[in-house]
Parts: structure tokens; sequence; C-alpha cells
């Protein structure tokens, strides 16, 4: 098998021009154009900041990082003053200090609500800048009133707008990172203040719930719609038969919120924490996303065998994977038209609601109408996703309530649970066994390099760690927008095997074939893709393409610890991928297909395999032109 991944075309190498600056006495190099804000944490020096995050451009509106420039009558914000010649900078003298505390106490002023009810109350940017500066009073007085109503009528995300400091990370976020552009900037002078386009509620809007705004705002404005208090009134009523379906991306995120490192994974202890809470059984939604790679390389196969061996016109492909409810939104808001490119896999979530409801309530002889089917996501487009009116394959609500990670940790604070101290424990049957493949569901890349793991083995009827080392299909990690993977299938396949033999006779038309492969993160760049696919570029001759909403994956989901970063999501990517190695390790099953609660799922309720009728009215739904789910059995 050969394989290409289009690397770019390297510059030669450049000599970068360097400047020599001096911050608070500390002499650094740096490179001309520099940022003083830049120049500083390079030597150690710690500037505050407010509108500044490491994901987006700067456009110095806050005002909190000025600093003395020798030679500026005025101080200057750091954040975006280049350093292009030799300078002296002081970050903390007495008239800095004076500034900043006058800026935070002119915010206070405009900024309206209780801080001990506000959602981040204790990750408050603002409330933190307010205790560094010694804010003990309102020295510009204090709103009494809300000027704005809250927006709370949507499944997902609360906007707040009294709350809004006019940092305008959100707005930069839904633009820049996901060329959304839900939110923008209205009125002039003192009437400025951040608002959806038409002004109507996000629930509306052209907001795909991604929430990537929350996970930057710094304040109470922008948060998730919380749902603890109706778990928690689940958990305490004994008529109900409260179940939890934990995603791998929390589970390598969680221990941030209780002082833990970024990519500490918490799996073993979260399970305990769980059940400490109340909650009746824990699952893993990695069997569910095990579950999903059968279906979802089936549904390639089955595609690939009608176009190129049927000559079936009408076989929409590239074939878009369908996890990310972000990215399906998205897709259905801006480009309805490529909507049959979508997989008609539901997410692991949904397919996992759908079965507790179904073949677990049967199982364990309960009434699907007892039965909470609670998720804890990473995402808080999972709770519109669990909320779409055609999700209810079941009979009933397939999923009843999405927990974030945040809503979470609360809930383990309140109850006094320190879940670093926690034992590890295992989860439950019969949703116990999952995979590696079904593990790095939660990074970028991960849902290509599992479907990869198991369509090539059961196309060449070879272990995959003959091809790739240790199955891992390293050509579709990292945190570029966009790999890209092209592997030629060798001559030599093996059997159809019973998995698939329904769908295809052989091997045969398969061998020599180019397979192209890419793998999307965020939205901006889906947005590029998608346009490139238009112009006929080369994606437009892929086979598969994984998108995912939000940057980094699920890993960087709207619902995830603040803050986040580059470098934090990739510290949770390396827990995730170490969980992974680690069922290899202990001689756990790493490809989706080795699943035996996989198999047993196929023999005793999906009895006509991958794709089959049960198959579709179970865990697929289609999609249509106009924007909306159709579930299968329903079309005409």
């Amino acid at each position: 098998m050969t394989t290409d991944t289009h690397p770019e075309h390297e510059a030669p190498p450049m000599t970068e021009a360097t400047v020599l600056a001096t911050i608070d006495g500390r002499e650094v190099d740096v490179g001309s154009g520099t940022t003083i804000l830049e120049a500083a944490r390079a030597c150690g020096v710690r500037i505050p900041t407010l509108c500044h995050h490491p994901d987006l451009a700067d456009v110095g509106v806050c005002r909190v990082c000025v600093v003395e420039v020798e030679g500026q009558k005025n101080l200057q914000p750091s954040c975006v003053f280049p350093i292009t010649q030799p300078l002296e900078v002081r970050t903390h003298t007495p008239r800095v200090a004076a500034a900043r505390r006058d800026i935070v106490d002119l915010l206070l002023s405009e900024h309206y609500g209780d801080c001990r009810t506000c959602a981040r109350n204790g990750s408050c940017e603002l409330q933190d800048l307010a205790a560094e500066y010694g804010v003990d009073h309102y020295r510009f007085g204090q709103r009494t009133e809300p000027a704005f109503s809250v927006d709370d009528g949507g499944p997902s995300i609360v906007f707040d707008p009294d709350k809004c400091v006019l940092c305008l990370r959100c707005v930069r976020t839904c633009a820049e990172l996901q060329d959304v552009r839900a939110l923008s900037v209205t009125g002039r002078g003192t009437g400025v203040r951040v608002a959806t386009f038409a002004g109507l509620p996000l629930s509306s809007e052209f907001c795909i719930n991604c929430g990537q705004c929350l996970n930057r705002c710094p304040t109470g404005a922008l948060t998730a719609m919380d749902v603890t208090a109706r778990v928690r009134d689940m958990l305490d009523d004994p008529r109900k038969h409260v179940v939890i379906q934990t995603a791998p991306a929390p589970r390598a995120a969680l221990g941030e919120e209780f002082g833990l490192p970024p990519g500490t994974p918490v799996t073993g202890q979260l399970n305990t924490a769980l059940r400490e809470l109340g909650f009746d059984k824990v699952f893993d939604t990695t069997f569910a996303a095990d579950l999903t790679i059968i279906e979802e390389g089936v549904e390639l196969i089955g595609r690939l065998y009608r176009s190129m061996v049927l000559g079936e016109p009408d076989v929409a492909l590239p074939m878009f994977t369908s996890c990310s409810p972000g990215w399906v939104k998205y897709l259905e808001h801006a480009y309805p038209s490529y909507l049959p490119h979508l997989s008609t896999c539901k997410s692991p979530q949904q397919m996992f609601g759908t079965l507790i409801k179904t073949w677990y309530a049967a199982r364990s002889g309960l009434d699907p109408a007892d039965i909470v089917s609670v998720a804890l996501m990473p995402c808080v487009a999972k709770k519109f996703e669990a909320a779409r009116p055609e999700m209810t394959d079941s009979g009933y609500a397939d999923v009843d309530l999405v927990v974030t990670a945040r809503e979470l940790a609360k809930m383990l604070r309140q109850q006094g649970i320190d879940l670093p101290s926690e034992p590890k424990s295992g989860f439950d049957d019969p949703f116990g066994n999952a995979t590696g493949s079904g593990v790095i569901f939660g990074v970028t890349g991960g849902v290509m390099e599992s479907a990869l793991r198991t369509v090539l083995e059961l196309v060449t009827g070879e272990p995959v760690e003959n091809l790739y080392e240790h199955a891992d299909i390293t050509p579709v990690r990292g945190f570029d927008d966009v790999r890209l993977l092209e592997l030629t299938i060798p001559d030599a396949g093996g059997p159809v095997p019973a998995l698939v033999a329904h769908l295809v006779p052989d091997w045969n038309w398969l061998r020599g074939v180019a397979l192209r492969v890419a793998v999307v993160h965020g939205t901006a760049t889906a947005r590029r893709v998608i346009e490139d696919i238009r112009a006929g570029g080369w994606f437009a001759a892929c086979h598969f393409i994984e998108f995912m909403a939000c940057p980094g994956g699920c890993l960087g989901g709207g619902g995830q610890p603040i803050p986040t970063s580059l470098e934090i999501r990739k510290a949770r990517a390396r827990a995730i991928y170490a969980e992974d190695t680690a069922y290899g390790e202990a001689g756990h099953a790493r490809k989706s297909h080795e699943n035996p609660t996989v198999a047993r799922m196929y023999a005793e309720l999906l009895t006509d395999g991958p794709g089959g009728e049960t198959s579709h009215r179970l865990l697929h739904t289609a999609y249509t032109a106009r924007g909306t789910f159709v579930l299968t059995d329903e079309r005409g």
C-alpha cells in the first residue's frame, strides 16, 4: 500500500530580523513585528488582558493590557503594539496600575448581575481583574436594573447582554474561527453592544450551537443552557432508572476543573463519582462510536460500490461524516444542496440513546418510559441535537438530557466530590466494552483513523498493523486545519467478511484504487473545503471527508473546561491517544469491528446486518436539501 500525505512545499529558510526589547529591565530578542505582549510572555513578564485570546487575532479594544513605552506620551495596548525597533517598556508603574484600575471600574459600572449567582462565579476574568486591582467598591456607580432581556429560549446557549464587556471575543470567534457570523456589533457610541445579526434570538439565527463563543467569553454573558437541576430531580426520583453515557473528550479534560494539568485522564475516577451522584448505570459512549464506525464504514463501501461498479450517477461522493451536530447544522444552513453527501449515520450519542430505550430496556425488563438517558458530552450542540424532534426512533426522546463537562464538574462540587481523589472503577455492562478506535473519536482525525482501521482490514484481509505500525494512522493526526491522505489499495484482497457480504460480492473492484480522504476541523475551514469541492478542486475527488465543527474536534467542544488554547487542546489529545494505546498494551481491541458487544448487538438486534433495515430504522437518519432531518423509513 502506498500513501501520500500531500505535504506543503517547504519554503527556504529565512533569516528573521530580531529586535532587542527591554521589559521591566529584562532584555529579550524578538522577531520584528512581535507584539509587546508576546515579548513580555517570552521573558516571563505577566501583563493582564481581557480582550486578548490566544486563538484570536488581537484588536486592542479593552485596554486592560496598557503599558508605558519609552518615548510614547500615552499608554499603549501591549497586545497590538508591534516591536519594530529597540524599545524599553514598563508594565507595572503606578500610572499603569491606576489606568488598569480605572478600566476595570468602568467595566464594572456597566456590568449588571449578581456575581454570586452567575455561572462564571469563580472563573470570571473580570472578577479576577477586580480582585487583582483591589476593587472593593463601585467608584463609578453600579447599574441596578437590567438594560436587556436574557436570551435563554434555545436548547444550547444563554446570552445575557448585561454581562457583556464588549471584548468582542465572541464576535471574533464566530467570524474568524467558525465563519458563522451569528453575532455582530450593533449601535454607536454608548449604544454599542453585541447582538445577533437581526436582533432575533440565537435559536432562530444562523447559529450552529457549537458554543465556541462560550469557551472564549471572559464573563457570564454567554453560557450553556444548564440542566443540572433537572438531572438532580431525575436522580432523586425513585421511579426513574437513570443511566449516563460518557464521551472520551470530557474524560480527558474534566480534571482541569479540579486543578489537574490539561491532559490528565480521569475516566476511572469519573465512573466512581457518577455512581456516587446516584446514576444507576455508567456506560461508555465509545461503544456507540464503535457501532458508528461499522455503520459508517459499510455505508462508505456501499456508496463506492454503487458509484464505481454499478455506475449509479446520483451517488453523493465524497461522503461526509455526521458525528458533529454543529457541523451538520452548519451544512444545513450554508450548503443545503450538499446534505446528500452526509453519512446517514446518527452520532454515537444518538445511536446510544436509541439502544438504551430499545435493546437495553428490553434486556433489563425496564419500561423505556421510566428510563432517563443522560449524556456527558464536550459539546453544547449535543443539547440541540438531543432536542431535535426527529430523534425519537425509540418511541421516546432517545437522549433526555445532555450535560457538559463544566456542568458535571458543578454537580460534583455541589455534592462535595473531589474527582481526583476518587478510586477508579470500570463501566457497567452491557455497554462496558469499547475499543481504542472508539476513544479517539474525541480528537480531530479520530473518526477517520477509526474508519480506516476497520475498512482497510475488511478490504485487505490483513491486520492494519501490517500497513501502519501499531495501527496508528498518523497522517490523519495533528492540528493542521486540513490533513490529506491518499492511499492505494493493494492488489491482494481478502475474502469478503460476513459483516459486509450482503453488500458486495468481492473486492476486485477496489484493487489498485487510490483512496482519497481528508480531515477538517473548524467550520471556517469547512467552508473553504466545500468551496473547493464546488470548484472541482482536490477535495472534489475525495471519497471520504471527516468534518468537525470545533477546533481540535470534540476535545475543543463548547462545553469543555475553560480556558482553552491550542496547547491545552494538544494536551487533551495526548491523553486520548494514550488511552487508545493503553487498550493495545492491555490486550484489548483497538479496532471497532473487534468489539464483542457490537458483534452481539448485530446478532441479537440488528440481525439484518450493518446498513440493514433495522439499523436504518434505529441508527440512521436521512437528510434533505430543505435543511431538515427526515427519518429513513418515512422517505417516499
